[in-house]
């Protein structure tokens, strides 16, 4: 779950706006906040000092800018989380159950709905950003500044086109964490069941 809040914490920063370039943050803000839902599936691949081998997680995801995040992990197990700015609710059986809001986990997520909900003031604090690229081939790299922040990560790396392709989580603590958003599409609304699901 952390590696979530992580991730979540680097698509936050979309919201940032900076000095006007070919290609500027506000620019890649206003792209990305275009669509007001996106699917998709997603591999993530966990790589520990300790481990010769990746630990790998794969799901689906839907991101709907007025409501949150689903977040639905299908293998190794099956999990659905939803975060949403009342913090993280973990399915169980047909009742979501909301997790503790103590943690750095928990201080990223809200860095993440400040962005949903347009509030961009403390990103702009706790991050320096470093866009390159154009607008359907982008990276934009992530360097901690608040303490919290530097305590976990060394940097961010995100890429995407009109729609984000990958995040790259380096830790402090020298393991790293490689999200890939694969199949994304803005082009379907919620369904019943995910409008019900965030709802409750």
């Amino acid at each position: 779950m952390k590696s979530i809040c992580r991730c979540l914490a680097a698509l936050a920063l979309f919201g940032l706006s900076s000095m006007a370039s070919a290609f500027d943050l506000q620019q890649l803000s206003d792209q990305l906040a275009r669509p007001e839902v996106i699917h998709g599936s997603f591999i993530q691949e966990k790589h520990l000092r300790a481990l010769p081998r990746p630990l790998t997680s794969k799901g689906t995801f839907v991101l709907a800018k007025n409501h949150g995040l689903l977040w639905l992990l299908k293998t190794p197990l099956q999990q659905d989380y939803r975060i949403t700015a009342k913090g993280i609710a973990r399915r169980d059986g047909i009742v979501w159950q909301m997790l503790p809001g103590k943690s750095a986990g928990a201080e990223q997520n809200r860095l993440f709905l400040a962005v949903l909900q347009g509030d961009s003031s403390g990103l702009q604090r706790d991050f320096e950003l470093s866009l390159s690229g154009d607008a359907q081939n982008w990276k934009l790299t992530l360097l901690p500044r608040s303490m919290l922040l530097k305590q976990v990560f060394n940097q961010i790396n995100i890429t995407g086109a009109e729609l984000v392709h990958s995040i790259e989580l380096l830790e402090t603590q020298g393991d790293s964490t490689l999200l890939r958003m694969q199949d994304s599409t803005s082009a379907q609304p919620l369904s019943d069941a995910e409008q019900h699901d965030f709802a409750e």
